[in-house]
Parts: C-alpha cells; sequence; structure tokens
C-alpha cells in the first residue's frame, strides 16, 4: 500500500512535532485533538520553528508557506478516516489508547495503519483493542521529533511483515533512520534510558551531588546535549514516573522504581517545563 495522507491524533508537543515531520516530508496532514486551544498552540509551534529554519536560510519563505499549508486541524475524529496511515500521540494512558484505537477502527478504510508514539506501553494491548492487529505497531519518535534522527519502530507477535516493511520503507521518506524492536516494556531507548535517568535522581535525592554537578558532568565528560536533570524536565517529571512505574511493573527489577524525590515532586506539581517548576525553574 503506498502512503500518502497521514493523520495525528493528540497535538501536544509531540503530536505537533510529528506533524510538522510529516510535513516537512511533502505528506498532507490531518491533525486531531479535542482541545482547540492545544492545536492553535501547536500549529504556532510549528511555524515558529519553520520560522526559525528560514532566518537560517534552511528554507524559503514559500517552501515554510507550503509545509504550514499541509497541515489540517479538527476536533472531529471521523475526519481522519481517509488517512493511509495514523499515529497516536495522547497522554501515556493505555486505556485511553485503547479506545482511540477501537473508535478509529470503527471510522477508518481497513488498510489504514495504525501506530503509536508511545515510549513504553503494550502495543499488543492497543492492537487487541481493533480488529485490524497485523495493521498495529509502535512507531516512537522522540523529542523533539524535528530534530532527533531515530524512528524507533514496534512490532507485535501480531504485527504484519508486509504492514513492518510497508512502515520501514514509509520511515525513510521522513529522513528518519529506522530500528525496529519487540513489544517489550520500554522497547531500546526508554528500556536503556530509564535507568540512567532516575539514577541522577537518586543522587540528587542522596545528596551526593548538586543538580548543576550533575548535569554538567554529563554535559562535560560523556558529550550529551543535555544533563539527565534537564531531561526530565523535558519529557516531564509525571511522564517519567509514569514510564518508570510501568518498567517496574513488569520487570520487578529495582533499576525502574521511581525515586521517593520524583514521586513527591509529582504529587506537589513539579513537572518540570511544562508546568514552570522541576528540577529548575522556567520562566
Amino acid at each position: 500500500m503506498e502512503i500518502k495522507k497521514l493523520g495525528i491524533i493528540g497535538f501536544g508537543q509531540m503530536g505537533a512535532g510529528i506533524a510538522q515531520v510529516f510535513a516537512q516530508s511533502g505528506y498532507e496532514v490531518v491533525g486531531v485533538d479535542i482541545n482547540e486551544a492545544l492545536m492553535t498552540k501547536g500549529l504556532k509551534g510549528i511555524e515558529k520553528r519553520l520560522a526559525g529554519r528560514v532566518e537560517k536560510g534552511k528554507m524559503t519563505p514559500e517552501e515554510k508557506e507550503a509545509v504550514m499549508a499541509r497541515i489540517k486541524t479538527s476536533t472531529n475524529i471521523e475526519d481522519l478516516k481517509d488517512c493511509d496511515l495514523i499515529e497516536e500521540a495522547v497522554p501515556e494512558d493505555l486505556e485511553l489508547k485503547k479506545k482511540i484505537f477501537s473508535e478509529l477502527d470503527r471510522i477508518c478504510k481497513p488498510e489504514t495503519i495504525f501506530g503509536s508514539n508511545t515510549s513504553g506501553l503494550s502495543i499488543t494491548d492497543m492492537a487487541v483493542a481493533t480488529k485490524r492487529q497485523d495493521k498495529v505497531m509502535g512507531m516512537h519518535f522522540h523529542n523533539p521529533a524535528p530534530v532527533m534522527q531515530l524512528l524507533e519502530l514496534v512490532k507485535t507477535i501480531m504485527t504484519g511483515e508486509e504492514t513492518i516493511e510497508t512502515v520501514k520503507k514509509w520511515g525513510a521518506t521522513l529522513g528518519k533512520t529506522v530500528v525496529v524492536a519487540p513489544d517489550v516494556g520500554g522497547f531500546i531507548v526508554t528500556r536503556l534510558f530509564t535507568p540512567f535517568l532516575l539514577g541522577a535522581i537518586r543522587m540528587l535525592e542522596a545528596g551526593i551531588a548538586t543538580r548543576d554537578e550533575i548535569d554538567v558532568s554529563m554535559k562535560l565528560a560523556v558529550n550529551h546535549p543535555m544533563g539527565p536533570l534537564e531531561v526530565v524536565d523535558f519529557i516531564g517529571l509525571d511522564t517519567e514516573l509514569s514510564i518508570a512505574e510501568s518498567l517496574y511493573e513488569e520487570t520487578k527489577d529495582p533499576k525502574y522504581a521511581p525515586p521517593l524525590l520524583l514521586k513527591k515532586m509529582v504529587t506537589a506539581g513539579w513537572l518540570g517545563r511544562k508546568t514552570g517548576k522541576g528540577f529548575y525553574e522556567y520562566k
């Protein structure tokens, strides 16, 4: 099947970033969310990022306008019915994702492929909420989606080989490097990276080093662009807690057990950049 028209459900930070990737790659995109204000914010973010590319000479003003023209938004899920591939990018709530996939299964043509941007939830559980288990897989873009070059595909025991090959070829058209992982907790990236982030929080909690010492050490010694505590603020402390809890529940491995400090900060509403306060403060 040839993939021409793409859909995004969930138009927050990740969804809008993925929509930008799709539109910059020449695809017509339909973005859907229940929140009109969120979609407006997402579109403004896309326009701002593209304007930055124009200022740097990486894109012409005409190209910028062409990209923006390829993105349509709606609050009606029915507007996704003609898409060839739909990427789900709603919050990390398995029941919500299953409900969305069930609804998409009802309204979309039988050949439409469904992808989830989850960083660790079970793709198998999402797939069985549909009647097209062979056409459901994880499609994990990394944040920020327009910058990060990896596309992590996740196959279940039900995902069809034709679906896998179709999505791999399509992923390459986005300018991404594609890897394929099995449907296990955390897949490849999150499974490896989560203990590192949790270890940084535990180090801070134990008083072994300060926030700044932890982050600057990893930036200068390991050449990471961001320190681990900066990364957690960027991801969202609530999201990181959810990921850790999910991995610990599946594996019972103590390296995934969420630190008490992380739990308390989430309870306090200190969720990172999105609330203006996490390990750092943001104005």
